[in-house]
């Protein structure tokens, strides 16, 4: 089957939003509520072994911060700090503290000049993704991709394939008709539990993650003059020979 379309993943693989984005907005939400939790690097590494922030901070009292007393509305007060959290999240998209990883816009621009087809699949609430999209590619920009398929909208998250599934039948494709890139453990698990190939972007969190199974791990996607490095994959001869991640070489390694 021909490639009809490019699923990405948000944090991580758009941007690297984890360790300067979202972790740092969440401590700014503790402090907003008077908590003195505070999440450092190397812990918020171990909390992204669960995907979904209302889900994390869950995870971090059951097993981080077992003696913190829960108020009586539970579910209220994780929702309220999930928002703080996304509100101060999208503050710091304003100011331009959250960049694009190299190589990400000029892919989109490549595909959406030849008419191939876009998603963003991901764990993230709509309203991150419309935030990053915004101020890093423009107002009008959500309305590239043909699907959004973000936060709850299924019952369960990454690493189930429930949101590749349900994007798949949203866009009425096939799995082996798309890529998707991804940049985790989380993430390629769940994209390859729906069958879909599966392009892998590291980050420091991710990098000693297992992508044995993925077509190609990178560094980045590159750019002219600034390669990328392959640290991996199983076609990743094909790789060996470029610089930079465009839709030739991601042809290449659909069919190769």
């Amino acid at each position: 089957m021909a490639l009809e379309a490019l699923l990405f993943d948000v944090d991580g693989t758009l941007a690297d939003t984890e360790k300067d984005g979202h972790r740092v907005a969440f401590n700014l939400a503790f402090d907003e509520a008077g908590l003195d939790w505070h999440w450092d690097e190397a812990l918020y590494g171990q909390l992204l072994a669960v995907t979904g922030g209302k889900e994390r901070i869950r995870y971090y009292l059951e097993r981080f911060n077992t003696e913190f007393t829960r108020p009586g509305d539970f579910d209220g007060f994780v929702k309220g700090l999930h928002a703080a959290k996304t509100r101060f999240y999208t503050q710091l998209l304003s100011e331009g503290k959250i960049p694009l990883r190299p190589g990400v816009e000029r892919l989109i621009h490549e595909a959406r000049a030849t008419g191939m087809r876009l998603a963003v699949v991901t764990t993230t609430t709509p309203a991150n993704v419309t935030a990053l999209l915004t101020h890093t590619l423009g107002p009008d920009s959500e309305t590239w991709f043909e699907v959004i398929a973000a936060g709850d909208i299924v019952p369960a998250k990454k690493p189930a394939p429930d949101i590749y599934h349900w994007t798949l039948e949203n866009m009425d494709l096939a799995p082996e008709q798309c890529l998707a890139l991804e940049d985790s453990d989380n993430g390629i698990r769940s994209s390859l539990s729906a069958g879909v190939p599966t392009l892998v972007t590291v980050n420091d969190y991710t990098r000693d993650d297992d992508f044995s199974k993925a077509l190609l791990t990178l560094t980045d996607l590159g750019e002219p003059g600034q390669p990328y490095t392959v640290l991996g994959g199983q076609r990743a001869s094909v790789a060996s020979d470029q610089t930079y991640v465009d839709l030739a070489l991601i042809r290449q390694l659909v069919t190769a």
